[in-house]
């Protein structure tokens, strides 16, 4: 009953807002409301070591101004962990105090509350005032705009960020480690293994009296995003289309064929003392683990596909080279082939966060004129690059070299993709420029670092495919639930004795399934089956 008198209450907030929509055009005189709006928009909070706060400081006060003064807009940001973000966003969309701009990597929080009465149907908007919004046509266009636009309705609950870089994860190795012990760099999953057991074996040559605090290999609690080169390089190189889409809907690729056998190799290395033994205690946000790759303790990971190089001087390659020596280098390496003998990733369309207004929110084309004013090359250039002199310099030939500012100019996440929500990656209007700057992009960093992690981190890839079949009702509410069940068995599965390996397994399988994740796959089978048959 409560949630009946919530969706009704929604509803008129909906048909409210869209009435008021109709009426606030007449109010806009090139482009500038003739009265002052008021937004709030989301901003992740990433609780970043020497950063500032992410909803007030120098970045924030630069959008302030200039939505202000060339829309008429004044904007609030509003701070959600960025690591806990969908439950948050699930608790203000409930309790119906969500930012009037909403960004989330989770679709199905978006769906659970749109199905609710709860999100605004972009797709009236988006053809109403498309000419008011010149910039988000032209950077996202039809593909990112209409992605999530049901075939049957025509309705569109959210827009798809673009994803500049379409990259992932890499596999990252001590440069120094490797020549010390004179191992070439590894190329094959036995390659591999065989380092990480050379580096626990030779723990006094590369540690000395701290021999005892070497780790091999390190992960987290998130297995599946960190391993999951390994893990998808057991998946059979015949998989299917439709079979992608039908067992893709966890991004994890948990349900992909073979990845099993990739867990019970993460399996054999944690019982044989390779990888770090108290990954599983550490939860999201926590920087226990970045503080031993930066003392130097650990020897190999796979994280985001730069993500030593992140940071500036509070990052871990810049503590590293302080603490152990100029030699000490974390290098990417792509040693995980599949059965074919490919280097294959599964990585995404070029799409990235989902950006929604809930239906609380009654200044949506004051929220869409924001979200265009940000996708403006000009705005997004400066958030992304900074002011010259302060977070870059400008070479010669017109590359972007990026300085690592302190203070009130420091940047929370890489190029702030934090306030540039309808763009995930370096993108500067010129994709040359963006390749020279990119590898000049992290600073105190060689640029060979950049250009192989780039290279390395979507060798071989196999992008996702738009399959455009409507909502799948099965997937309401179910991400939060079904993330942390996946996670708990990752991990369970991981730490169980060899011989307890299939037993946990399976049990912790068989009860992701029971609990929403069979429907899932079911309704996805036919939804898939009815608007692509045999094609």
């Amino acid at each position: 009953m409560k949630q009946s008198r919530l969706a009704v209450l929604i509803c008129l907030t909906l048909v409210m807002a869209l009435a008021f929509g109709a009426t606030v055009s007449a109010e806009l005189v090139n482009g500038r409301f003739t009265t002052t709006r008021k937004i709030t928009v989301e901003i992740y909070d990433r609780s970043n070591p020497g950063g500032t706060p992410p909803e007030d400081n120098y970045w924030t006060d630069w959008i302030k101004e200039g939505v202000l003064r060339d829309l008429n807009i004044e904007v609030e940001f509003v701070p959600v962990p960025r690591w806990t973000e969908v439950e948050v966003l699930n608790n203000r969309l409930a309790a119906g105090d969500a930012p009037d701009v909403c960004v989330t990597y989770s679709y199905p929080t978006i769906l659970t509350y749109a199905n609710m009465g709860g999100v605004i149907d972009l797709a009236p908007y988006l053809e109403e005032y498309r000419d008011l919004l010149p910039d988000l046509w032209e950077f996202l266009g039809e593909q990112n705009l209409y992605w999530n636009k049901n075939p049957e309705t025509g309705t569109i609950w959210a827009i798809e960020a673009r994803l500049v870089h379409d990259t992932r994860i890499n596999t990252f190795v001590r440069e120094d480690w490797l020549k010390k012990l004179g191992i070439p760099e590894p190329t094959t999953l036995e390659e591999f293994e065989a380092m990480l057991y050379a580096f626990k074996e030779n723990a006094e040559v590369l540690l000395g009296e701290e021999a005892d605090k070497l780790i091999p290999y390190s992960t987290s609690f998130d297995v599946g995003w960190r391993n999951n080169y390994l893990l998808t390089s057991y998946v059979p190189d015949d998989f299917s289309d439709r079979d992608r889409y039908v067992y893709g809907f966890d991004d994890r690729h948990l349900l992909f064929p073979g990845y099993k056998e990739g867990v019970r190799k993460l399996n054999e290395w944690y019982n044989a003392g390779l990888i770090w033994k108290d990954f599983p205690l550490y939860g999201p946000g926590d920087r226990t683990e970045d503080n031993l790759m930066k003392a130097g303790y650990v020897g190999a990971f796979m994280h985001n596909w730069d993500y030593p190089y992140r940071d500036g001087q509070e990052g871990i390659h810049a503590n590293l080279q302080k603490l152990v020596g100029p030699e000490a280098v974390y290098i990417a390496v792509d040693p995980f082939q599949n059965d074919a003998g490919a280097y294959r990733k599964f990585l995404p369309a070029p799409i990235d966060r989902k950006v929604f207004l809930p239906a609380t929110n009654d200044e949506p084309l004051a929220s869409l004129l924001y979200i265009n004013w940000i996708t403006k090359l000009e705005n997004r250039r400066f958030l992304q690059i900074g002011e010259e002199g302060y977070n870059h310099e400008v070479l010669e030939d017109g590359t972007i070299k990026s300085i690592a500012a302190v203070g009130e100019r420091v940047m929370n996440s890489p190029n702030n993709i934090d306030y540039t929500i309808t763009c995930n990656g370096l993108d500067l209007g010129d994709p040359e420029l963006n390749a020279r700057s990119l590898a000049l992009g992290y600073d105190g960093v060689e640029p060979r670092l950049i250009v192989r992690g780039y290279e390395l981190t979507n060798r071989d890839a196999r992008y996702q495919k738009n399959v455009s079949v409507g909502d799948i009702i099965a997937e309401e509410g179910m991400g939060p639930v079904l993330s942390e069940k996946r996670d708990n068995l990752l991990i369970q599965a991981i730490v169980a004795k060899p011989e307890e390996f299939d037993s946990v397994w399976d049990r912790g399988f068989q009860d992701y399934l029971r609990s929403g994740g069979q429907a899932i796959i079911d309704e996805r089978a036919a939804k898939y089956d009815k608007y692509y048959g045999d094609k």
